[in-house]
């Protein structure tokens, strides 16, 4: 990317963002990203859950002729043993530089400031101290984000664009298997060998932090199992 795409405003990274949401609506998920690498270079991320590697493998496709795109993992201290092992095996194997974000306090430093198991007595405070803050300051030298939003995972995700503006964040933010389903999400993770967090088989269809997430029942929603027996349905960083 040159100095003066780098320097562009707000306002013109955001009117990028909406033509590139109409221009690339129909585009394959590769071509997107090809598109985030070739407009944004070494100041475009992409993040990751570890919930699958998906987005991972297609950004492995599309690296920077002078490096890798970065992946962003938020280890919010309180992963499953599994989604960090996930993390630990895309940094192995997957042609990516995965980049770990931490949140500014341990969990026993957060214990002893707000009380234990803050996640159970005020969950929106806790999400935001270890997902949201750690994300915010760790994209501060991006321009640009993608992350592994699909339309079909709930309500509140129906309408994600595959690229658009993050007003909250004020950079440009990509989610390029927005139209996939999930037999699209199968079916490429077959075909390619894709890494997959090995909860997914084992009744946890949406992965989060241990203590707010749990099995789904037969007949429930993908996510039903995040934040269970509450209205909440994200953690804020999308939303």
């Amino acid at each position: 990317m040159t100095t003066a795409q780098s320097e562009r405003t707000d306002e013109e990274l955001k009117a990028l963002a909406e033509q590139a949401g109409r221009d690339l609506e129909d585009a394959p998920a590769l071509e997107i990203l090809r598109w985030a690498v070739d407009t944004f270079g070494a100041r475009f991320c992409v993040t990751s859950s570890m919930e699958d590697a998906v987005v991972a493998h297609l950004a492995s496709r599309v690296r920077r002729e002078d490096a890798p795109v970065d992946v962003v993992f938020l280890d919010t201290g309180y992963h499953f043993p599994e989604t960090i092992g996930t993390r630990d095996a895309v940094e192995a194997v997957m042609d990516v530089n995965v980049i770990t974000l931490t949140p500014r306090q341990t969990v026993a430093e957060q214990d002893a400031q707000y009380g234990p198991k803050l996640h159970d007595r005020d969950p929106d405070l806790c999400c935001r101290l270890r997902k949201v803050q750690p994300l915010e300051e760790g994209l501060k030298g991006y321009l640009a984000w993608a992350t592994g939003l699909r339309r079909d995972e709930s309500p509140t995700r129906a309408n994600t664009p595959v690229v658009g503006w993050d007003e909250k964040r004020r950079k440009v933010k990509i989610s390029p298997i927005a139209r996939w389903t999930q037999d699209d999400v199968d079916a490429y993770v077959a075909e390619h060998g894709v890494l997959t967090n090995p909860l997914l088989t084992d009744g946890y269809p949406s992965i989060g932090c241990a203590p707010c997430t749990r099995r789904v029942l037969e007949g429930e929603d993908a996510r039903a199992g995040r934040w269970a027996g509450r209205a909440k349905t994200e953690c804020g960083l999308h939303g």
